[in-house]
């Protein structure tokens, strides 16, 4: 009781005047820094909003991403902020906040050794939602997993592969991420013919293919450009192969590029291009010739060394 009456008779209304009109003070610059910072979020939004549309990104992704991370920086901001002015006010009353400082210094301190693998997914996970490494509905390789983005948070990132399997990684525990779906997407393909074939007229039937499935109403809008034919790649133990790839639009490579091969088969067909398959010479010691699989099959009994097949 005599501590209360002490520090009450301390007052003066020379100091409470005084005190007060700090005290406005701190509140007023508090509540117009508070409006001016909610005016640079709005105009951030507003910056990343239109950055989102240039990309060509859905605005209903673009906008909850957006949101998620204003939402963020705002309450984080605003409780840094108020807690200052919190502490200033109660030293302008005379409490001592260096004690108080120091138990909040400690606490965090020990809070901070519990929950720093937490803490290291929640930065990680705002800077993959900040960055617009990936989102919801792309194909990903998270640490060698493959999948469609489900699900983004600030602490886990979640991928369901082609067999449904459902996989959760921690933000903090992503090494690598490979975006497959990111803008536009692509189709490789790597198509052997046989060593007869002319690769100059295998190309342009190739390209002839590619022109018409870009003409094509269906597949069409798919394709962001006509197929592009690298050329000959290499040369494999029974085909020679040609090397291309066929940009399209996010998602689509895979529908694009079977539409491709299923059509080259047709017309490789038409135009009697041989896809070989392995081929291999059997011979039996030194004076033996080689000779055809087909030989073998029809004429076994002829084959020295070959004993004749039970019927």
């Amino acid at each position: 009781m005599d501590i209360i009456q002490s520090l009450f008779s301390s007052f003066t209304w020379d100091t409470i005047i005084k005190t007060g009109m700090r005290v406005t003070l701190i509140l007023a610059f508090a509540w117009i820094a508070t409006k001016f910072f909610q005016k640079f979020l709005q105009s951030f939004e507003k910056r990343l909003l239109e950055k989102s549309a240039e990309k060509g990104e859905p605005p209903s992704e673009s906008e909850k991403r957006i949101e998620t991370i204003i939402r963020l920086i705002r309450q984080a901001v605003f409780l840094a902020l108020w807690l200052t002015v919190g502490l200033v006010v109660l030293k302008e009353f005379g409490v001592e906040i260096g004690p108080i400082i120091a138990s909040a210094g400690i606490v965090g301190l020990a809070v901070g050794f519990g929950a720093q693998n937490l803490v290291r997914d929640i930065i990680s996970g705002f800077f993959i939602i900040l960055e617009n490494q990936i989102r919801v509905g792309d194909v990903a390789i998270i640490n060698g997993t493959g999948g469609l983005v489900e699900k983004i948070s600030f602490r886990t990132t979640v991928l369901r592969d082609l067999g449904g399997v459902v996989h959760i990684f921690p933000n903090g525990v992503i090494e690598t991420l490979s975006n497959l779906t990111n803008e536009w997407s692509a189709s490789v393909f790597e198509i052997g013919v046989a060593y007869k074939e002319n690769t100059d007229q295998v190309i342009e039937v190739m390209q002839q293919v590619g022109q018409s499935m870009y003409d094509d109403e269906t597949f069409g809008h798919l394709m962001l450009e006509l197929p592009e034919i690298f050329g000959v790649d290499k040369f494999a133990d029974s085909a020679v192969v040609i090397k291309g790839r066929i940009k399209t639009r996010p998602i689509r490579q895979w529908e694009v590029g079977r539409e491709f091969l299923r059509r080259i088969k047709f017309a490789f067909d038409e135009h009697n291009i041989e896809i070989p398959y392995p081929h291999r010479s059997l011979y039996f010691g030194e004076n033996s010739k080689p000779f055809k699989y087909s030989q073998f099959v029809t004429d076994e009994k002829s084959v020295p060394g070959v004993a004749p097949s039970s019927q």
